[in-house]
């Protein structure tokens, strides 16, 4: 059982190392190589029917629904598993499950040709889960192991690591999808596959300097009786506290819709410039990089600028600049503005995540049951994603364009915009006073 020291930079520096460690695969995998990868294997001159377990279904739609399904199971067995790890202390042994879990899985991408397609889906669906299981309990750490003040900086610093650790990763993997000739490969297929298995690799072994200063059981928990029946009265403990917290769900209600938008253009922002505006592989991982580079400052300004103006309203702020990129992307025509555009989107994806992460451990109350309480966030941004999603895809299927969809997300952040503008918190405020009070 470890003792709680909190500000340690020893432990601050691993919990943020984590960042660093899982961010290649939302990148690699989530955003980047896989997605090409999957449609190059599956594209045919008859279309893109594949055969799932013997399912004749479109590739595309069975690719959301993986990914869609994946995010689903997580939240629904997230309340449960994070009230199991806090009845217990085990925070950190789930972690490193989900962690193992998602890497691994990644690792056996590296397999994934037409003759494994069927096992290879499943593996991708593994891998987010992993992903996102692995989040809730890191994100929990962040109240145990600093105080307060500490928490928008570290969040930002978590954030960057992360974003400067995937872009070498994905740098690498380019050179060696772009340039295979260059290290000796002649199969087309390898060096995507070949950035599987390092995203996997890279994604345990980083891991490992987190999980080795990271502290097991800070609040000496002990597992008394029925492991299953602790996790269920743990999670009722929670439920009926949270009852009790209108910030914090004015906050979470918040959160759901300004982040479904968020999410929601991050994973369709490239299909959004192939289909659209026809713009080559190449110029869509440019994006991507002009995103993850421009994050980097964007998350420690507004980390700095929730310190003079407090969390809401710099959050407020954001939400605001992506009001103005939505309708800024319904009237882009040229891949020139498509790369300002994300060049905005970069300067507040940091500051938004970074910025949404300390905001709610700061509404948290006293409590040694941070995992349960972030199952609940983990919970508005996985649905929130999916219902996002769904949004996007029915708005373009009955309006036939997907410019009509970045309407749909609009009406996301403003109604965020506009939940989030009623909460009144002198916590939350950049004052020294500690009250939160209600509008």
């Amino acid at each position: 059982m470890d003792k709680l020291i909190k500000n340690d930079p020893k432990i601050t520096r691993a919990w943020c190392f984590y960042d660093w460690a899982n961010s290649v695969y939302s990148l690699v995998i989530t955003t980047a190589i896989f997605p090409i990868y999957y449609v190059a294997l599956t594209k045919k001159e008859t279309g893109d029917q594949v055969s799932f377990f013997g399912l004749d279904i479109s590739a595309s739609v069975l690719y959301s629904y993986a990914l869609t399904g994946a995010f689903l199971i997580i939240a629904f067995l997230s309340p449960l598993l994070t009230a199991l790890a806090d009845s217990g202390g085990n925070k950190k042994s789930f972690m490193r499950f989900f962690c193992y879990m998602g890497s691994m899985a990644c690792m056996g991408l590296f397999f994934f040709t037409e003759q494994t397609f069927s096992i290879s889906v499943l593996l991708f669906m593994i891998a987010a889960i992993g992903y996102s299981g692995s989040i809730v309990f890191y994100n929990a750490y962040l109240p145990e192991i600093a105080t307060e003040d500490q928490f928008d900086k570290l969040s930002a610093r978590g954030f960057s690591l992360g974003y400067i650790g995937s872009m070498i990763l994905l740098i690498v993997s380019l050179v060696l999808v772009l340039f295979p000739e260059t290290v000796g490969i002649s199969d087309s297929a390898l060096p995507a596959r070949i950035s599987f298995l390092m995203t996997g690799l890279w994604w345990f072994g980083f891991a490992q300097y987190s999980f080795a200063y990271l502290p097991h059981n800070p609040y000496q928990k002990e597992t008394k009786g029925n492991f299953l029946l602790n996790g269920f009265r743990e999670l009722g403990i929670v439920l009926r506290q949270l009852k009790h917290l209108p910030l914090l769900k004015r906050f979470l209600l918040a959160f759901f819709f300004y982040n479904m938008g968020v999410q929601t253009v991050m994973y369709v922002a490239s299909l959004f410039g192939s289909k659209e505006l026809n713009l080559p592989t190449e110029s869509l991982i440019t994006v991507l990089l002009i995103i993850q580079a421009v994050a980097i400052g964007g998350a420690y300004f507004f980390a700095w600028l929730s310190g003079r103006i407090g969390n809401i309203k710099a959050i407020a702020i954001t939400v605001i600049v992506w009001v103005g990129i939505t309708i800024a992307a319904y009237f882009i025509t040229t891949g020139t503005q498509y790369y300002v555009l994300a060049f905005v989107v970069g300067a507040v994806m940091g500051g938004i995540q970074a910025l949404s992460r300390s905001t709610y451990s700061k509404l948290l109350p006293e409590t040694t049951d941070h995992a349960s309480y972030f199952s609940f966030y983990d919970i508005c941004d996985k649905v929130g994603l999916a219902l996002g999603s769904l949004a996007f895809g029915v708005t373009q299927q009955i309006f036939g364009s997907m410019r009509n969809s970045i309407l749909t997300l609009l009406v996301f952040f403003v109604i965020g915009l506009i939940i989030l503008l009623t909460i009144k918190s002198r916590k939350l405020s950049g004052v020294e006073e500690q009250v939160p009070v209600l509008a």
